[in-house]
């Protein structure tokens, strides 16, 4: 399942200096590889301490992680949506991610100097905002012209309701607002707004990069950010690049972890922050432990048995018939599959059966 996140931000910013952070991912990843596929793409292992457990009990041949891609986008100017700059190049990067990691300059330094000139994150964020917004503006309004006639004189039920959808997303976009704040109440309506494939329908996390003495509470750029943002669907992050960057020239674990301690961290701000990329894309991970590997896969919340069975081959969903599950928990308590199985603590599901996060999973299945 290769999903991308993309890391968006103006000019020093740090958004350059916290991908390179997240390029040494494997260093918070108990030595999980990673890889550059292209110069600006790079596929993040998911920080998983309950893969490293499942490898102690089990001894496998292999332990694999949960990936996600991460893309540093590169090329915003004002104007970006009428093809200023690399605007056009970059509007189509966003497109093709599925969440945006927002980079937000969040922290003083006269030996780093800002495009605008002065520190304002909240402005930076209004800046990309209102570029992304006015190019959906110009697809909304698009489609709205094509239905808008049918929609009010004929009775073309389907013209009338994507019509309504359309102008309810132009009015926000119009008021400044991204398409992520515009609610519906029905599968219908949500249908028509995700076909649309709006840049500012996409979820996004703000990356709030703080100084070393804000990295643990913050500073009043970020409670600016958290006041701007408080009626979007949006999260936030603090993260110190600087420290990030330091922190990922250590050779070993335990020289991370004593300097994290020192700092007051509990675990890196990259860590968390492929943590939260993992969830902006409400991703979860099953596993599967036996001598030859120990794996998390990834799969959508909410998804069926046999669709994730489909994840790990197409013929596991074509031929499903049970999954046989056990929880993580019960699988760490009792030390291994057949002390489980002998406790009775594993479970028969069928094809409704909701998949958790953390669940070990074994499919049986025939073609």
């Amino acid at each position: 399942m290769a999903l991308q996140c993309g890391i968006v931000g103006l000019p020093n910013v740090g958004k350059s200096t916290l991908f390179n952070c997240l390029s040494n991912a494997k260093a918070q990843a108990a030595n999980f590889p990673f890889c550059t596929i292209e110069p600006n793409v790079g596929v993040i292992t998911v920080p998983d301490e309950r893969l490293n457990r499942l490898a102690d009990l089990v001894h496998p041949l292999k332990t694999v992680p949960a990936t996600v891609e991460i893309v540093d986008i590169a090329g915003l100017v004002k104007g970006a949506s009428k093809g200023e700059g690399l605007g056009n190049r970059f509007l189509a990067n966003i497109r093709e991610t599925d969440a945006i990691l927002h980079v937000l300059r969040c922290f003083d330094d006269e030996n780093v100097t800002h495009v605008d000139g002065d520190v304002d994150p909240v402005r930076d964020r209004e800046i990309i905002d209102a570029e992304l917004q006015l190019k959906d503006l110009e697809t909304v309004e698009a489609r709205i012209s094509r239905v808008e006639k049918q929609a009010r004189t004929g009775g073309d039920k389907d013209a009338r309701l994507a019509f309504d959808v359309y102008s309810r997303i132009r009015g926000a976009l119009l008021r400044g607002e991204s398409a992520r704040t515009v609610s519906f109440d029905t599968k219908d309506e949500c249908k028509i707004a995700r076909d649309l494939f709006l840049l500012t329908a996409k979820p996004v996390l703000y990356v709030c990069n703080v100084d070393e003495a804000s990295a643990v509470g913050g500073n009043p750029y970020v409670e600016a950010v958290r006041e701007s943002v408080k009626n979007e669907d949006a999260r936030i992050l603090i993260v110190a690049a600087k420290i990030e960057s330091e922190i990922a020239e250590f050779d070993t674990y335990e020289e991370r972890e004593m300097f994290l301690r020192e700092m007051g961290l509990d675990e890196s701000g990259v860590s968390r922050l492929i943590k939260a990329a993992y969830n902006l894309l409400e991703l979860q991970t099953f596993l599967t432990a036996g001598p030859p590997e120990v794996r998390a896969w990834t799969f959508r919340k909410g998804w069926k048995a046999p669709q994730c069975a489909g994840v790990i081959h197409s013929d596991f969903e074509r031929g499903f018939i049970r999954a046989e599950v056990i929880r993580y928990e019960d699988f760490v308590a009792y030390g291994s599959e057949n002390a489980v199985k002998e406790a009775g603590k594993m479970s028969v599901e069928g094809k409704e059966y909701t998949v958790r996060d953390g669940d070990i999973m074994h499919f049986r299945f025939n073609v």
